[in-house]
């Protein structure tokens, strides 16, 4: 059986590593703490505290889990023979959407370190499938649930 590998930056496993080591050492515990005071209410079939520290306790060890499993097989990306302004997992593009000419960056990372909120988007997306490989002056057609958008890279860069 083949196991799924999870690219992503150096920094994104590091980050990773260290939200591991804080549930594994702190979390834990914090919880653990919260369910022996929860018994000493008494009777658990109505002891809310007590459910809600069990059900924190089983998304901590999942996460715990599903943590584990990427940094194992974590596929660190290397874009050394990667053209400088080609777009590839680990760099930053920028690029205007046409023709308003609004402007947008995105950094283009693995799922596992993905988040839109801070312009870190998966490499699985469809605007990071539409634009790795391309290089500046591109323009590029990208398929969007919102319909289709056309866009003009106007810079990349490795961070």
């Amino acid at each position: 059986m083949v196991e799924k590998t999870f690219p992503m930056t150096l920094e994104g496993k590091e980050k990773l590593e260290q939200e591991l080591e804080e549930l594994k050492t702190v979390k834990r515990g914090e919880i653990i703490e919260r369910i022996k005071i929860a018994r000493s209410f008494g009777d658990l079939s109505e002891n809310s505290e007590y459910e809600s520290a069990k059900d924190e306790q089983a998304f901590v060890e999942g996460r715990i889990n599903t943590l584990e499993n990427m940094i194992r097989f974590a596929q660190i990306i290397d874009n050394e023979n990667v053209d400088s302004d080609e777009i590839s997992i680990g760099k930053t593009v920028t690029f205007v959407e046409l023709p308003d000419d609004e402007e947008e960056e995105y950094t283009i990372v693995g799922k596992a370190e993905a988040d839109p909120l801070t312009g870190k988007i998966s490499n699985d997306s469809p605007i990071a499938q539409a634009l790795i490989g391309k290089s500046v002056g591109d323009v590029v057609t990208i398929a969007t649930p919102g319909g289709n958008m056309e866009v003009k890279i106007t810079n990349v860069k490795q961070n």
